[in-house]
């Protein structure tokens, strides 16, 4: 689908929810519709109390909240309308504007609704719904945890019917203590007895509405023994009207204080929005566009604003019930508000007699509920920085002012993010004992030639000084190690930073001669690494097939020399083939080791056939250890291993005649050439490409038994 036409399927989604309906899903939907319904309402009326506005300005955001939400949201299941968390946030926010119950406070209730709505709704159709994946999981668990405190010290007043006022949650502490004789009986006996009621309902039968039954018993109790004329707070009367349709204030002054809050309570619903959306997934399989939800919660924000509302969003514990119900489409959360809407015209005037010690009662319940102590004991036992956001969060959101406490958490996970990419892992691997894999495995001894390096990360510019610190210490580590392999699996990104650090890479081995191997590499970097000329420079020889990286190196980069008569360990699997006559001692590994070799003439495999077969043919001496000489030789070739000459013996070898030295691919051949010019045989030269462009040649077999007779004659 071309770019320009996603913002536009976004927001038509509603047309595609109501093309696909299946009309068999109807009547499982109005029954988890009418489910969520029951718990809704009286969720809608106590959230708004911590929101500290109007009840029925909870029940005309819970009517457009959960409709809106649902029609123009991703997920099937998720519920949106009044949230506890989101309520405590929208009264921080609105506080700073105006005092609580004057008419700015209310305005600006609107108005934040519409603007966190608008700047939800901009993030999804600019697809920037991944986003999310950048705030900590800890940054949700601390904030409902620090607001489950915050709503729970906040309700002991109402719940018990203390009159004081508190600016603090360390003020309301001491108010509390020092107002406590002053407990009003029969409101703290309602508000106490709600919560014990609820906890019985839950422990006879989760699945019934507790909540609502209590706040009907609780009403009951206040009508029949007339507790309202003994002092007992109760909602009263609400009007019984469609949500009005109301124009928030848009005066700059205002949206400037507004600003931070809106973006807060923006993101913490949002990121709320994902991970219920990724929970429910989990259980449905469903597919979650989270900007498609993006637009689905900003678009109910911005209806919330427009008529009488206050902010809202998806609230986990109704679409967990959603889901349990056994929705089966979006239209589950419209029949929901469908139901609220019939509540107002119809149960509102139940409502009237509702305590506000009960609806205290309800939001005590709701905020213990918030405080997930087994996922915050996970997430502390858990990786540190996670811990670390937790534990900030909590704090901020408890002490701080809650949008500061939102974006703090925001803030320290992107921190977090930016310092894991920074520092991606880089460590050495060599195969396993069996051979099957490479693993880390620092126990075990390293090849002296070459060092297999694991890159888990981005080579971008905030990681590039780590990682070639990383390579920096392994190299000086490993000084021997003139080769690398670098294993690019995890690294999907490159900037000219990184391009930067892989050609001084190269320029350092290749000072020292040696060089630097990619393998591994994704078509997005290896079509980096081509468009900015490093692949030219490396080779695209040098970027290598992970199944045979290691074989092509052994036989086309390592030195067979160090391999045979230096190394004491056997790290790879070709090593095992390794020719060793005898283990040689410290003093051939030493000789070996300060041997220089010299340029000598080469000589091409079908020039040598030629030469073997002029009237005077040079002598072949083969300086491999006997075990290749025995798999395949040069006919009329002298076996003249090099350990034998590194250990002083030399054969006598005619100085008339010129020798031709052969070793397995050209390696070892100048090395023995050194050794026989000390011993005064100058006519040397070698075979280029040794053995293996021999047989490459198709000459191994070509010789017959006249030719080697002829040739020892």
């Amino acid at each position: 689908m071309p770019t320009w036409t996603q913002p536009l399927k976004y927001l038509t989604h509603p047309l595609e929810v109501v093309r696909t309906y299946d009309r068999r899903f109807v009547r499982d939907d109005l029954v988890a519709g009418l489910t969520v319904g029951v718990i809704m309402l009286p969720q809608a009326i106590a959230f708004t109390l911590i929101a500290e506005l109007p009840p029925q300005m909870g029940l005309y955001a819970a009517v457009v909240g959960a409709i809106i939400g649902a029609l123009w949201g991703s997920s099937r299941q998720i519920q949106t309308g009044p949230a506890n968390a989101i309520a405590l946030l929208t009264a921080s926010v609105l506080s700073v504007v105006a005092e609580p119950g004057s008419a700015l406070y209310i305005q600006a209730a609107g108005l934040v609704a519409l603007m966190a709505g608008i700047l939800q709704v901009v993030l999804g159709l600019a697809r920037l719904g991944m986003l999310v994946n950048f705030v900590s999981y800890s940054v949700i668990v601390g904030f409902t945890a620090g607001a489950g405190v915050l709503i729970a010290v906040k309700q002991v007043r109402p719940l018990l019917g203390l009159h004081f006022e508190s600016a603090n949650i360390v003020q309301t502490l001491l108010n509390i203590a020092i107002h406590l004789p002053d407990t009003h009986l029969p409101t703290a006996a309602i508000g106490l007895g709600s919560i014990a009621l609820i906890v019985l309902i839950r422990r006879i039968n989760r699945r019934f509405p507790a909540p609502l039954l209590a706040m009907v018993a609780a009403s009951g109790v206040v009508l029949l023994l007339h507790l309202e004329s003994r002092g007992v707070e109760v909602v009263g009367q609400l009007p019984r009207s469609l949500p009005p349709l109301t124009i928030p204030p848009l005066r700059l002054d205002l949206i400037s204080e507004l600003s931070t809050g809106a973006l807060a309570i923006a993101a913490i619903g949002l990121v709320s929005a994902a991970a219920i959306g990724q929970a429910l997934s989990n259980q449905t399989g469903q597919r979650i566009d989270n900007n498609q939800e993006f637009v689905g919660q900003g678009l109910a924000n911005i209806a919330a604003g427009l008529f009488s509302g206050y902010p809202v969003a998806a609230s986990f514990s109704r679409s967990a019930v959603n889901l349990e119900a056994g929705a089966k489409s979006p239209f589950a959360s419209v029949f929901a508000g469908l139901f609220m809407l019939f509540a107002i015209f119809v149960l509102t005037p139940f409502v009237a007699f509702v305590p506000m010690a009960a609806l205290s009662g309800v939001l005590m319940v709701t905020a213990y509920n918030l405080i997930d102590f087994a996922e915050i004991r996970r997430i502390a036992r858990g990786a540190r920085g996670d811990a670390i956001i937790l534990v900030s969060t909590l704090l901020g959101t408890i002490f701080l002012r809650l949008e500061f406490a939102v974006l703090l958490g925001i803030l320290l996970s992107f921190a977090h993010y930016i310092i894991k990419t920074s520092a991606p892992v880089v460590h050495a691997v060599i195969p396993d004992p069996e051979f099957r894999r490479l693993v880390q495995d620092d126990s075990r001894p390293q090849c002296p030639q070459l060092g297999i390096l694991d890159i888990h990360g981005d080579l971008y510019f905030g990681a590039v000084n780590h990682i070639e610190e990383a390579i920096d210490r392994h190299l000086a580590e490993h000084p021997t190690q003139r080769f690398l392999l670098l294993r690019m699996h995890t690294v999907n990104v490159a900037d000219f930073s990184g391009i930067h650090m892989l050609e001084r890479l190269v320029e350092k081995l290749r000072t020292h001669g040696g060089d630097l191997y990619l393998t591994y590499v994704r078509r997005p970097l290896l079509q980096v690494l081509e468009s900015t000329g490093f692949l030219a420079t490396i080779g695209e020889d040098h970027v290598l097939w992970e199944r045979t990286a290691i074989n092509d190196l052994f036989y086309h980069a390592l030195d067979p020399n160090v391999c045979i008569y230096e190394c004491p360990v056997r790290v790879f699997r070709e090593c095992q083939n390794l020719p060793r006559s005898v283990f040689v001692d410290a003093a051939i590994a030493e000789r070996a080791r300060h041997l220089e070799p010299i340029a000598i003439p080469k000589v091409t495999p079908e020039t040598l056939w030629d030469l073997l077969h002029a009237p005077h043919p040079p002598l072949v001496v083969d300086v491999r250890e006997p075990r290749e000489f025995r798999r395949g030789h040069i006919p009329g070739a002298l076996l003249v291993p090099l350990s034998h000459l590194l250990a002083g013996e030399v054969p006598d070898l005619p100085k008339d005649r010129a020798l031709v030295l052969v070793c397995r691919i050209g390696r070892r051949s100048p090395r023995a050439a050194a050794l026989l010019r000390e011993h005064g045989y100058e006519d040397v030269s070698m075979l280029e490409g040794g053995m293996l462009a021999w047989e490459a040649a198709n000459l191994l077999e070509a010789f017959n038994i006249a030719d080697v007779e002829e040739i020892k004659a």
